[in-house]
C-alpha cells in the first residue's frame, strides 16, 4: 500500500476507486468498503484508494472537549489497511479552514479535479464538508455532471447489529472485549515504546516490558490483567499483560506492563504491537510478595492455556 501525507504527493495515472472517512478500527463494516473497493477497481482496471483524516476532526473542531479516544492510531490504522488490500491511502491533514470547505467546491476541487474519481464507494451514513452537510444524494446528484459512478454500502451486522467505531469503543470500555473482536474482525491492538520501569516484575520473576503509549487520544483497555499476543521484530509471542496502578506497591502512575513469556531480549526502546485476546481478572492489592507471585503464576497458566 502505497500512503500519501497530502493531496499533492497523489498523481494517479489510473482509473480511480476512492472512499473517504476516518476508518477508525478497520471495523468488518469498513472492511466490507475495502472489499468492494478493490472488487471494483479490478473490473475497471483501477487501483482502491482511500481518503482519510488526521487529526479525528472532533478533536480539531472541539479541542476543549478531549473525550473522544480512538481505536486506532493512524500508523496502526494503515497496518491494518495494508493486510486488507489497500492500495493507496491519503491522509489528508484536517484542519478548522478545511472543515469550512463548501460540500459542492469539495467535490468538484478535491475529489473530481484533484484525484480524478472514476467510482465513489461510500457507507450509508457518511456525511462530509461544511456542517456535514455533503452526503450520499448530494453526491449522487453530482455524479451525472462530474462524470463519476457511485455505490452505497449498506451497514454491516453482527448478530442483527449495524457495526460501528462508535459502538466498538462502547464494548472496550464496557469491558466487553470478546465481542468488540467480533465487531472488529481482528483483535484490538495498541503499539508503543518499551521504557524502563521499576523492575518490580523482575525481582518477583516476572520481568515485564513497560509500553509508553506516545498517542494521547489512543484509547486504553480498562485496569486489569489480559491474555495478549504480542508482535517484536515481526515475531509472535504471547503474554499476560496488567493495566492500572500496581496496588500492591501503593503505586501512584498508572502503568501498562507485559511479561512476555519464553521471552528473554534486552528491547528497551524498541516498539512493540500488543493485541488483547480476553482480560482474565481485575487488578488486586495483595497482602504480601508470596500471595502476588502465586496469583501471577496462576495468570501464566490461564494465558498458556488459553492462547496455546
Amino acid at each position: 500500500m502505497k500512503i500519501y501525507n497530502s493531496l499533492e504527493e497523489f498523481f494517479p495515472d489510473f482509473k480511480v476507486v476512492l472512499t473517504l472517512g476516518t476508518f477508525d478500527g478497520v471495523h468488518i463494516g469498513h472492511q466490507s468498503v475495502i472489499k468492494k473497493l478493490n472488487k471494483d477497481a479490478q473490473k475497471i482496471g483501477g487501483e482502491s484508494v482511500l481518503l482519510t483524516f488526521y487529526p479525528h476532526p472532533r478533536h480539531v473542531l472541539f479541542p476543549e472537549d478531549q473525550k473522544l479516544k480512538l481505536l486506532t492510531t493512524i500508523q496502526e490504522r494503515s497496518e491494518i489497511l495494508t493486510k486488507y488490500g489497500l492500495q493507496h491511502l491519503i491522509v489528508l491533514p484536517f484542519t478548522p479552514e478545511f472543515s469550512r470547505m463548501d460540500p459542492v467546491h469539495f467535490v468538484r476541487d478535491i475529489l473530481v479535479n484533484k484525484l480524478k474519481i472514476t467510482k465513489l464507494v461510500i457507507g450509508f451514513d457518511h456525511h462530509f464538508g461544511r456542517n456535514r452537510e455533503g452526503d450520499f444524494n448530494l453526491l449522487n446528484n453530482l455524479s451525472t455532471l462530474y462524470k463519476y459512478e457511485i455505490e452505497k454500502i449498506n451497514p454491516q451486522t453482527f448478530q442483527d447489529v449495524s457495526v460501528s467505531s462508535t459502538k466498538v469503543r462502547k464494548l472496550i470500555i464496557e469491558d466487553e472485549l470478546e465481542k468488540a473482536t467480533k465487531y472488529l474482525g481482528h483483535y484490538f491492538c495498541l503499539s508503543g515504546l518499551v521504557v524502563i520501569g521499576r523492575g518490580r516484575g523482575k525481582d518477583l520473576g516476572f520481568p515485564t516490558a513497560n509500553i509508553h503509549i506516545v498517542n494521547k487520544w489512543k484509547l486504553i483497555p480498562n485496569d486489569g490483567v489480559y491474555a495478549v499476543k504480542l508482535e517484536y521484530n515481526k515475531e509472535e509471542f504471547i503474554g499476560m499483560m496488567n493495566i492500572g496502578f500496581n496496588k500492591t506497591f501503593n503505586a501512584t502512575q498508572r502503568t501498562l506492563e507485559v511479561h512476555i513469556l519464553n521471552f528473554d531480549k534486552n528491547i528497551y526502546g524498541e516498539e512493540i504491537k500488543v493485541s488483547f485476546i480476553k482480560k482474565i481478572r481485575e487488578v488486586k492489592k495483595f497482602a504480601n510478595l508470596g500471595k502476588l507471585k502465586s496469583t501471577l503464576k496462576i495468570d501464566e497458566n490461564k494465558v498458556r492455556n488459553l492462547l496455546k
